[in-house]
């Protein structure tokens, strides 16, 4: 049974930083592509950064330059670096495989940025 688990959300002001953890279970984890989604009110789910297995990236174009994914095998946990936030990012922050998520999600962790 898949389990994911996201922390590390809070709230900070616009240009500050933050570092988002998700670790899973019940899952080969090394193998999976993992992605770092995010859910505004009232908008739908979208993907805003992806990492293979051999660790290549990929971001939305809303958050390239400022967000950085990464991963640790050994802790069966993946990263998200996120560099100046904006109002704009405040959303609920989710990780799932990427491409074809698992139906089951985690609780995902609220990332708010306001002054």
């Amino acid at each position: 049974q898949v389990q994911l688990v996201e922390s590390g959300g809070g709230l900070v002001q616009p240009g500050g930083s933050l570092r988002l953890s998700c670790t899973a279970s019940g899952v080969n984890f090394s193998i999976l592509p993992m992605g770092w989604y995010r859910q505004a009110p009232g908008k739908q789910r979208e993907l805003v950064a992806t990492i293979t297995s051999g660790r290549s990236t990929l971001y939305a174009d809303s958050v390239k330059g400022r967000f950085t994914i990464s991963r640790d095998n050994a802790k069966k946990t993946v990263y998200l670096q996120m560099y100046s936030l904006r109002p704009e990012d405040t959303a609920v922050y989710y990780c799932n495989r990427a491409g074809n998520s698992f139906p089951s999600w985690g609780q995902g962790t609220q990332v708010t940025i306001s002054s």
